[in-house]
């Protein structure tokens, strides 16, 4: 076994077989920290998504009938007290 990792061909297949695992170890670091910038994106979207839907609520909230139907497109008839 030694002679064989000594000779020429036991040194070209032992750089070959360093090389790829050099290699699939670079890839998988990349994957991870890809992966790992996406989660992160994510994350920050959803924070964003949160923060507009709790200020639209908060303005929907504060609004009485009358406001709300004309924000939703509708016309607000006074004497039925209804949105049409």
């Amino acid at each position: 076994m030694i002679s064989f990792l000594l000779s020429p061909l036991g040194r070209v297949l032992g750089a070959l077989a360093v090389a790829a695992s050099l290699m699939g170890l670079s890839w998988l670091h990349g994957y991870q920290r890809g992966a790992a910038s996406e989660r992160q994106a994510i994350l920050t979207r959803s924070v964003e998504v949160l923060r507009e839907r709790s200020r639209v609520d908060e303005q929907a909230r504060n609004m009485d009938s009358a406001q709300l139907c004309r924000a939703l497109g509708g016309k607000w008839v006074q004497d039925d007290n209804d949105c049409q």
